[in-house]
């Protein structure tokens, strides 16, 4: 198979990346075939001692035969000696010496056949260990061809599974509206929003994070972008509100809207009456004070409405004019007997009076890709969410007056805690996201009513992290389903303990930004090692992960059970998107680290089987080709007719 390698493949602007599936391609071969040993048993052969034995027993059974021989060849002798000295006639001497002769010539051929014999047993017995010998030394050696063969096939599994890929991308195409995060906790956020937004940032988007979790999530972003030829513009609420410019352009109607909202946050309104009541003062007030009326001047209308205060403090201060006072008066009567808009008017002013600042040192900003709006840790959690609701609720408002996108997600909405916002303002900005084709991913730490009504509705995916909460984690479980078996990394589960931190906070950088062009070039940004050195997830864990990847090549499945949500490590992130082939749901880790890794790639694993299956179903087939030998006429001939001729010269 191709390697897949980060350095080579490239981010696709038309997905939207959530992390990395370790899954593996191909099994462990398991250890090596073990080679095959000759037997230990000693292969039987001619033993000295066995032939010692052999001779000695023939030696014993021919031993009489040669004592006989041996008198006989006496008595011969002796028959010859008379003979010769004319003691016995030549007659009886010819006679003995043929009778002894022939005795003692048959004794010498019985002890020669008995020493035939057992010559003839040991060469037999030697022919029989030879054979015995060739035919094992032929066994072990069909033995030894068998295991090269399979140790070759074993050398090619084990080559492929060292070198496959063991992280893959998990991605949600750009076809859906909105990305749910539910649960999870600041460090995972961290990596889920540091990779979600690096990749929409080099491959050419924008992307605008509203961190209402007061957690400076995004603060490794903010370095990544700096370092990709990035300026990022940060504000840090309240501190930074005089320089916000977020919805000043608004129309009176859009911008009594938007300040209703941001009265009603503290309220449960069951219905539109109270909202629809706060928004008409407030556009009545904004149509005496005029289309360019600030926070403080509209604070001071409703001081002036309430009757809370001395109006000439406000006139001293040219936030309001004696006609506009006059007006203001008349609005709802002469003495604004109506107590119910006395004390709306008071509500409004008693909690819009967190804005008045806003907008009142706005500056020229320059053009950046990313944008941060942060609250900071300090300030007052009732003070937070009426900031929180202004921004959103402007940042809706703007998206409802711009034109659709061409490219979807070409612009990123995210924020972090959205649960801390009312229902109907996600809703509002759920919408008006959609009709701008701009993406959204909403986080939130807890599944409350309000959440549950809105997860995964629409055209969405739904990503769960870790849910503490019992009910929480019991709610997940259903919406996932409890038959999913899902693969978990060993390497998740060791690094995501020892992940980056959240050290510190945001640093503004509205208040020092310069005009200038944007000088960032995507197309020669390295993503990877961008987050090896400007990231806290890469400083300080791509060694420690790089080493460990070698050595953690282990995982284990566990169903998805609301025990096992409770128990999920920090960075882990359960996908599940609506496909044209069904309901997928994938495991992955959103570590931006593993990025760096050199087994990881930003392919798909199920596109990348697809494509090794297909290359390996073209070289089997390619493989199953007849040679040309095998389509040659039987009447050819072998070729190397040649070659016998050169051999008989």
């Amino acid at each position: 198979m191709a390697d897949v390698h980060p350095e080579h493949a490239q981010l696709q602007a038309d997905r939207i990346y959530l992390g990395w599936q370790y899954a593996l391609l191909h099994p462990d071969p398991g250890p090596a075939p073990r080679r095959p040993s000759p037997v230990d048993e000693a292969v039987e052969q001619a033993d000295p001692e066995w032939m010692r034995r052999e001779r000695l027993n023939e030696d014993l059974l021919n031993r009489p035969v040669k004592i006989f021989r041996t008198l006989m060849a006496g008595l011969a002798a002796l028959i010859l000696l008379l003979g010769l000295t004319e003691l016995l006639s030549w007659s009886f001497a010819i006679l003995g010496l043929i009778a002894s002769g022939g005795v003692t010539v048959f004794c010498s051929y019985a002890i020669h056949q008995g020493d035939r014999a057992v010559r003839h047993r040991i060469r037999e017995h030697q022919a029989v260990g030879d054979r015995r010998r060739e035919e094992r030394d032929r066994e072990l050696f069909h033995a030894q061809e068998e295991h090269a063969a399979r140790y070759r096939e074993w050398a090619e599994k084990k080559e492929r599974y060292d070198r496959q890929l063991t992280w893959y991308a998990v991605t949600v195409p750009d076809e859906i509206d909105r990305i749910d995060v539910a649960g999870g906790t600041l460090p995972g956020w961290s990596a889920l929003i540091t990779l979600l937004g690096a990749t929409r940032l080099y491959s050419g988007g924008h992307l605008t994070v509203l961190d209402l979790s007061e957690g400076a999530i995004a603060k490794d972003l903010v370095e990544l972008a700096r370092r990709g030829g990035d300026d990022p513009l940060v504000w840090v609420l309240p501190v930074d509100l005089p320089r916000l410019d977020l919805g000043a352009a608004l129309s009176p109607e859009a911008f009594a809207d938007v300040l209703a909202h941001v009265v009603s946050v503290s309220e449960e309104h069951r219905t539109t009456r109270d909202l629809s009541f706060d928004n008409a003062i407030l556009e009545r007030v904004l149509g005496v004070l005029g289309a360019s009326a600030t926070i403080n001047q509209v604070t001071a209308a409703l001081r002036a409405l309430a009757q809370v205060g001395d109006p000439r403090d406000d006139l001293g201060r040219g936030l309001i004019t004696a006609s506009q006072l006059e007006r203001i008066g008349t609005l709802f009567g002469r003495g604004v007997s109506d107590r119910v808009v006395i004390e709306r008017a008071w509500a409004l002013e008693s909690q819009l009076r967190k804005l008045e600042t806003l907008g009142s040192e706005a500056v020229r900003l320059p053009p950046a890709r990313l944008r941060v709006v942060s609250m900071d840790r300090q300030a007052g959690v009732f003070g937070n969410r009426v900031l929180g609701t202004y921004v959103t609720t402007a940042l809706t408002h703007i998206l409802r007056q711009s034109p659709a996108s061409e490219r979807p997600w070409y612009h990123t909405i995210i924020v972090a805690g959205a649960d801390k916002l009312r229902g109907d303002v996600l809703d509002r900005l759920m919408d008006a996201c959609e009709t701008s084709r701009t993406g959204l991913v909403l986080t939130y730490r807890s599944l409350t009513p309000t959440v549950r009504e809105r997860l995964g509705r629409g055209h969405a995916a739904v990503t769960f992290m870790r849910l503490g909460n019992a009910e929480d984690a019991r709610i997940a479980s259903e919406h996932v389903g409890t038959e999913h078996r899902l693969e978990l990394a060993q390497l998740t589960e060791t690094i995501s303990a020892a992940g980056a931190g959240l050290d510190g906070g945001y640093v503004s950088t509205v208040g020092q930004a310069d005009d200038g062009e944007d000088a960032r070039d995507v197309n020669h940004a390295d993503l990877r090692e961008d987050i090896s050195f400007s990231t806290e997830w890469g400083r300080r864990a791509t060694e420690a992960m790089g080493e460990t990847e070698r050595v953690l090549h282990r995982s284990r499945e566990f169903l998805v059970e609301p025990h096992q949500l409770q128990q999920l490590p920090t960075t882990s992130v359960i996908v599940t998107d609506a496909t044209a082939q069904g309901r997928r749901v994938r495991l992955a880790d959103a570590n931006p680290a593993i990025l760096t890794f050199p087994k990881t790639t930003l392919g798909e694993f199920d596109e990348i089987k697809e494509a090794v299956l297909e290359r390996a179903e073209k070289e089997e087939e390619k493989s199953r080709e007849p040679s040309l030998f095998e389509n040659a006429p039987p009447n050819l001939g072998p070729p190397p007719a040649r070659l016998d001729w050169r051999r008989r010269q």
